[in-house]
């Protein structure tokens, strides 16, 4: 297996990791970067292989358990009960509860909601330059997953600073002082939906929580705490993806010559699906190993942990010709911008149902949408998202 050093938190690396993807593909499906010590699946079959891998899951091993920090105990005291970090029969029963709420009839459900949301924000958009992430796309995710969830509309800013606060957890930028902010966000968060959830538990009412608290499976039900992370789970995850692919797409799209046929209604589910692809907003997923097994040539052993550099794969030339070339009318097949297998992100339907709605919204109504400055990715790895995006138009 070949070796590559890349500093992920290096700035021309920040802006532009492509590259470095591209020369990691060429040197195998596996290679191993030097500054994780893991090895990582670059090809997109090497990538499906791992997420699919029923002998490598998401949950650590107890024996490759590092210490908490003291003062980490609330984030990790939240994290224990998510779905996203468990591997069968505790993720299966968790998923399985959550599926019963948010059901596919639920998200389309949304399409009205996230209509006028997009429009109501587009309508205030101010006169002269600004920033389109903090007038448009950080706002419309945190409010129809609040709203999905019954959370008021008042608390949807102070979700949205909790919510950053924790992802920053999984960032290369991370320091002590990072931590320590994500352990306060993430007691705070906890407090607030304890309350809500036993709100709910004595007035249900027609909102996702309520859902959730009456979902049953082989007559089991969510416990409090299960109850608790679940929600932040679906509001940290139901925004963080959907705003990094909003600008990341209005980036790509603004100024292109054939943006309005790329916003149609027969056109807008492969637009989506190539802003998708070719700028994910996340870049990277890891496994741990439970068992021997051998991909694609490459044996891994128990205790491994495996990377999957989905920034990657969305750009590998065997699956989608000229990778690096963005490309609205390519009629493309799902991608694995949310991952794969039984981690597959339960929230890809509604972040993609908001993509296809806002994006027409926000070029139709404003068809001279102009970038006004140099976009600058900002320093989140393993996310992919900008620090602002300053436009200027004028909405119809």
């Amino acid at each position: 297996m070949e070796r590559l050093s890349q500093l992920p938190t290096d700035p021309a690396f920040v802006q532009d990791p492509y590259p470095f993807y591209g020369v990691a593909r060429a040197l195998g499906d596996f290679v191993f970067w030097e500054e994780y010590g893991m090895p990582m699946a670059t090809t997109h079959e090497a990538v499906s292989q791992v997420l699919k891998s029923r002998k490598m899951g998401r949950q650590v091993p107890a024996d490759r358990r590092k210490p908490v920090r003291p003062g980490l105990e609330l984030f990790y005291a939240v994290e224990d009960h998510s779905m996203l970090e468990l591997e069968p029969p505790s993720h299966t029963r968790l998923r399985g509860l959550v599926l019963r709420a948010f059901t596919r009839q639920r998200i389309l459900g949304m399409a009205s909601e996230i209509s006028m949301t997009a429009d109501d924000l587009i309508s205030a958009f101010p006169e002269g330059r600004f920033d389109l992430l903090d007038t448009f796309a950080r706002h419309l995710p945190v409010i129809v997953i609040s709203r999905l969830l019954g959370v008021p509309d008042t608390m949807a800013p102070q979700v949205l600073a909790w919510s950053n606060d924790m992802v920053a957890m999984y960032q290369s930028r991370r320091t002590e002082a990072i931590e320590d902010q994500a352990a306060r966000a993430a007691g705070e968060f906890a407090d607030f939906m304890r309350g809500y959830v036993e709100e709910r538990r004595t007035s249900p009412g027609p909102d996702l929580i309520s859902e959730l608290i009456a979902a049953e499976e082989d007559g089991e039900k969510l416990s409090s705490d299960e109850l608790i992370t679940t929600c932040i789970l679906l509001l940290n995850a139901g925004h963080e993806a959907t705003v990094h692919s909003i600008g990341n797409a209005v980036r790509q799209l603004a100024g292109h010559a054939r943006v309005h046929e790329a916003m149609q209604p027969e056109r807008i589910e492969y637009t989506v699906e190539e802003c998708l692809r070719f700028d994910p907003p996340l870049h990277m997923f890891t496994r741990h190993v439970y068992e021997p097994v051998e991909i694609m040539g490459t044996r891994f052993e128990p205790g491994d942990e495996v990377g999957c550099l989905l920034g990657s794969t969305c750009h590998d030339d065997a699956i989608w010709p000229d990778g690096d070339r963005f490309d609205p009318f390519r009629d493309i097949v799902k991608n694995t911008a949310f991952g794969a297998g039984i981690h597959f992100c339960v929230g890809a339907p509604l972040a993609r149902l908001e993509l296809q709605i806002a994006l027409p919204a926000l070029f139709l109504r404003c068809p001279d949408l102009r970038i006004v400055e140099p976009p600058q990715v900002a320093n989140l790895y393993h996310f992919r998202g900008l620090e602002r995006l300053m436009v200027e138009c004028t909405c119809r």
